[in-house]
């Protein structure tokens, strides 16, 4: 097995190039940052990933989480728990919140790029962390100064961790059907219930676990209307912040899953004997707003889960392909040598659709990043609502094309190895296996398909999709005349005017059609994604064009001479980086982009035989 690979040119490329986070040290916030500040950051952050959390990636699948159903405890394998001290150590978990509880106080977007190394080193270990600074920025959003006071520091700094509670048997995706309950007793509540799928709910790898807990008080009203948000620690703390009894919080099992086996699922029950406590976040009834805040990030976060695995898998069948000696050249015929099979066009097509897809998601997540930075530090209001509504309209595309894409490339790379591939020996199983939960959990990729169709397209009376469409528009447009890209750029023209054409349709027909718009959710969630990350794509190559031109000058090579550009190439990493950027811009317009008007058209014929069908 190889070591963990990431371009992390790319990421910076895709970060400064091409975000320009450098505009977010203009503003006091960020004021200390500076670019190689940042570069800086991401070559220690690829250490760690590469050094100490790939290593047990490969020992976390192996040996899982375990559990003793005797004491209710779960052991993480062996290597976790140092990983985890070095992690919090090197404040590496509180890295993008506030620093008066002891976090960096870095960007978001930075963070992601951070986080796009961690999760490919190893996700199992990285859920953990996640999970902990969105509560804890729960607390910090939604709880009294007594509570910030005793939690948040602890938290931040990784000697708590924290959790996520909201599905329960029977529930699943139906939040509203909760059926834990909450009741008042001064200044707490009594909490009792059960909830299952808890992500790291029970572990060994800190001292404390907090759990940001949804439940019904008594007399609430039905529905999502009646949930609240408590804070629910397993251990009590005492007044002077040491840890007192243990809350009346229990695991009483885990699951055995398909992937991420050393992220252990918890069932874990509330108040079994009637002492577990809980402090109420925000007001009654208001729950469901609060955790929407964690979720939300939470799906930008399992997004770029699926960019960071596409991304991993690529690198390592890109070298397997380079190293892997089978078959003839197709072209040089009967007697010439066996050649790698990166020489094959068939395996060719494939690692370069993984890289469309690892690069192109990456880019989406990092810009999506960085807007929620802009919508943060900047102090016109009209740029902080334009900012925060791309934000809310790129989430689902964030999340559900990110990872439903980051499947298929990983699927790509286990075919790119062939039958070892399947093998676990080699790591692009796994990658396959660990991907696969990210499109189901927070909130399946149809719901947030139905979350696009029915309440971000419509925001703002459409708004937020014009503010978006009008942004791709401005930076390809004025290339139609591109030397090398002019055909590109058309291409992402009929595939834009195919994404308005389809919005548009939903409008016109979900009055009178509502099924048309649900049953082609799903469909124009795929169409979006496809044409927001042609236009990324696109926009990275518009920016590597006029550099990589440069080179070729300096050479006295055209450009555009194909042949003579491979030389280069050859020699100079830079100029094969640049060159590479545009192909797989032009691979990616011509083989993805085109399917873009047939894809709007599928949902505009109104098609229902799904729901005739008797099945």
């Amino acid at each position: 097995m190889a070591e963990f690979q990431c371009d992390v040119r790319d990421l910076k490329f895709a970060l400064l190039e091409q975000a320009r986070i450098e505009k977010l040290f203009d503003h006091p916030r960020f004021e200390e940052l500076d670019r190689d500040t940042v570069e800086a950051i991401l070559d220690e952050a690829y250490k760690f990933a590469r050094n100490q959390m790939a290593p047990m990636n490969p020992i976390g699948d192996r040996e899982g989480a375990s559990f003793d159903p005797a004491t209710g405890k779960v052991t993480m394998p062996a290597p976790f728990k140092e990983t985890y001290d070095l992690y919090t150590a090197n404040g590496w978990l509180g890295f993008v919140h506030n620093p008066d509880y002891g976090g960096q106080g870095m960007p978001y977007s930075l963070g992601m790029a951070v986080n796009d190394l961690f999760f490919g080193g190893c996700l199992s270990f990285s859920l953990g962390p996640l999970l902990t600074t969105g509560a804890a920025h729960l607390i910090e959003t939604f709880g009294n100064d007594e509570l910030k006071k005793i939690y948040l520091e602890n938290m931040y700094t990784g000697k708590w961790t924290g959790t996520m509670c909201l599905t329960e048997a029977g529930a699943g995706s139906d939040v509203g059907a909760v059926r834990a309950r909450a009741r008042k007793e001064g200044d707490y509540y009594l909490i009792e219930g059960e909830k299952i799928f808890i992500s790291f709910g029970e572990h060994d790898l800190s001292e404390n676990i907090i759990h940001a807990v949804l439940a019904r008080t008594e007399g609430a009203p039905k529905g999502t209307r009646g949930i609240s948000l408590f804070l629910v620690p397993k251990t009590r703390v005492n007044a002077d912040g040491t840890l007192g009894e243990d809350n009346d919080v229990k695991c009483t099992g885990i699951e055995h899953k398909m992937g991420i086996h050393a992220s252990p699922t918890c069932t874990l029950t509330f108040g079994e004997n009637g002492r577990c406590k809980g402090w109420l976040l925000g007001e009654e009834n208001k729950g469901m707003r609060a955790m929407f805040q964690m979720m939300n990030e939470a799906r930008i976060q399992v997004g770029l889960q699926g960019a960071s695995l596409a991304n991993a898998a690529y690198q390592y069948s890109l070298q397997y392909a380079k190293e892997r000696v089978q078959g003839k050249d197709i072209l040089a015929g009967k007697g010439s040598p066996d050649v790698t099979i990166d020489r094959h066009p068939d395996v060719r097509q494939m690692l370069l659709q993984q890289k469309a897809i690892g690069e192109g998601t990456r880019a989406l997540l990092l810009r999506t990043g960085f807007f929620l930075d802009m919508a943060e530090v900047s102090t016109d209001p009209e740029e902080k609502e334009r900012y925060n509504g791309l934000v809310e309209l790129l989430t689902p595309i964030a999340k559900g094309y990110s990872t439903d894409q980051g499947f298929k490339a990983t699927e790509l790379a286990i075919q790119v190895l062939g039958g070892y591939g399947y093998l676990s020996e080699y790591p692009v199983e796994q990658y396959m296996r660990d991907m696969k939960i990210a499109s189901i959990y927070e909130g399946t990729n149809g719901i947030q398909a139905l979350d696009l169709i029915g309440r971000k397209l419509p925001a703002r009376d459409g708004a937020d999709m014009k503010n978006l469409i009008g942004m791709m528009t401005k930076s390809v447009q004025p290339h139609a005349s591109h030397p090398l890209l002019a055909a590109d750029v058309a291409i992402f023209t009929k595939a834009r005017d195919a994404l308005v054409a389809g919005a548009t349709h939903f409008a016109k027909v979900g009055r009178d059609r509502p099924l048309s718009p649900i049953l082609n959710a799903t469909a124009f969630l795929d169409l979006m994604g496809s044409v927001v990350v042609g236009w990324l794509l696109l926009e990275q190559a518009l920016i590597a064009w006029p550099r990589f031109e440069d080179i070729c000058r300096a050479k006295n090579v055209d450009a555009l001479d194909s042949k003579a550009t491979r030389g280069i190439c050859e020699e100079d990493p830079d100029a094969a980086y640049l060159h590479d950027k545009i192909k797989v811009a032009q691979f990616n317009a011509r083989r993805n982009l085109a399917l873009c008007p047939a894809k709007a058209a599928i949902l505009q014929a109104g098609d229902e035989s799904a729901m005739e069908a008797m099945l």
